[in-house]
């Protein structure tokens, strides 16, 4: 089983914006896709600078100029896209109510 992500529109939309975002959202969309993650700390393991921020991964994008928020249902190997933008946007995130 692969992993299914939910909200690709979200990225496509973003790297249309922002082109320089497009060739590390697509391959992380790309090897996402094609993993099967059971745990946070084997999607940390497979990208290099991700961090694992209260229940969301955090990836770093085009040299951490931008930052995509996931979720992963490990059980269901799904991934919902929460945040895609600027690192300062995401400076702004308050993780205590982020996705409530």
């Amino acid at each position: 089983m692969s992993v299914r992500i939910l909200a690709r529109s979200t990225l496509r939309d973003f790297w249309e914006q922002n082109p320089d975002a497009e060739t590390g959202l697509r391959t992380c969309f790309t090897k996402i896709k094609k993993a099967e993650y059971k745990a946070p700390a084997e999607i940390i393991k497979d990208f290099n600078g991700a961090d694992y921020v209260n229940g969301y991964i955090v990836f770093n994008i085009a040299k951490n100029k931008y930052r995509l928020v996931a979720a992963f249902r490990h059980d269901t190997q799904i991934c919902y896209i929460h945040f895609v933008g600027t690192h300062a946007e995401y400076n702004k995130i308050d993780f205590k109510t982020f996705g409530t």
